[in-house]
């Protein structure tokens, strides 16, 4: 994901913006080895669920923040209409560990979120098993790497804009079945569709390689247990002057409560569906006005049975 700004804000262990019968965000610091990691939490109004609540990790894009995930997605608005705690953490210099070769800055990014869930679950009541976790671009593949090495308590993921990477893949062997919903443009230039190298932006970037999104469909299919596909489903345009069309794949007779699902973004770019255009097109490809991928996303989780 493209970004000009890399600063990351510091939080000390507050509580803010906090009144009686308002959802709560709680910002807070990690020490992880040697460095400290910063996170924003948002715990919705009203009593938990009788088992805790769900939570959803979103996982910003490179060269980015969680302040500016939370912008772009608008998960808590949803969340909060469906009594989900999201969080949104910070990677270091604006990255994620997300399993490359070529990550300039291979911190302990797994350790980091086993850590800040527990953390979580200290200060607010959670489902131990309905633990999520989305993400653009480079988040997204650091969801992937987290459905590879944490698949004993994340239960699903949804990828967006970002598939396996390649050097991931030859050890990815989850514990557990994973379920995934995986949101990709067929006209993103920066993580090719097809698979290959990622755009570097002139040695700016992470660059590496990843899997093509048909290929890592496959992977989860096999890992889950899925058979075939089933027929392409061409969803109903909801956006009139939008070219891009949404294609919707669902693998059929996948483990109970891992199935694996892509939703193709026809001539979409890298880019959050339903979000802002946050850079030009020329750049990152267009934006389709013809899925909320937030609103897809928390629908996918909150369908999954309990793992």
């Amino acid at each position: 994901m493209l970004q000009v700004l890399t600063a990351i804000a510091t939080f000390g262990l507050v509580i803010v913006g906090v009144t009686a019968g308002a959802a709560a965000d709680r910002s807070g610091q990690l020490q992880v080895g040697d460095r400290t990691r910063t996170y924003v939490a948002h715990v919705p109004d009203g009593p938990p669920p009788p088992r805790g609540f769900p939570v959803i990790l979103a996982f910003h894009g490179g060269g980015g923040d969680g302040a500016r995930m939370r912008r772009l997605t608008r998960l808590d608005r949803l969340a909060d209409a469906s009594g989900v705690i999201t969080v949104y953490p910070d990677g270091v210099g604006g990255h994620w560990n997300d399993g490359r070769s070529t990550i300039r800055n291979p911190q302990d990014d797994v350790g980091f979120v086993a850590a800040l869930l527990d953390r979580v679950a200290a200060t607010a009541p959670v489902d131990q098993r309905r633990i999520y976790a989305t993400g653009l671009s480079n988040g997204a593949l650091f969801a992937e790497r987290l459905a590879c090495d944490l698949s004993h308590r994340i239960a699903a993921i949804a990828p967006v804009a970002g598939t396996m990477p390649a050097d991931l893949a030859v050890r990815c062997k989850p514990a557990h079945p994973v379920a995934v919903l995986q949101i990709s443009g067929t006209a993103d230039p920066i993580m090719p569709f097809s698979g290959g190298p990622v755009a570097d932006f002139g040695g700016r970037g992470q660059g590496g390689q990843v899997l093509s999104v048909a290929d890592a469909a496959a992977f989860w299919r096999r890992r889950n247990g899925c058979g075939g596909p089933a027929a392409q489903e061409a969803l109903r345009p909801i956006a009139s002057f939008d070219p891009t069309r949404i294609l919707r794949t669902r693998y059929t007779g996948c483990t109970a409560g891992a199935p694996v699902t892509v939703l193709t973004v026809m001539g979409g770019g890298h880019a959050w569906p339903g979000g802002a255009q946050f850079a030009p097109p020329r750049l990152i490809g267009p934006v389709s006005r013809q899925l909320d991928a937030s609103r897809a996303i928390i629908r996918f989780f909150l369908s999954l049975p309990r793992r």
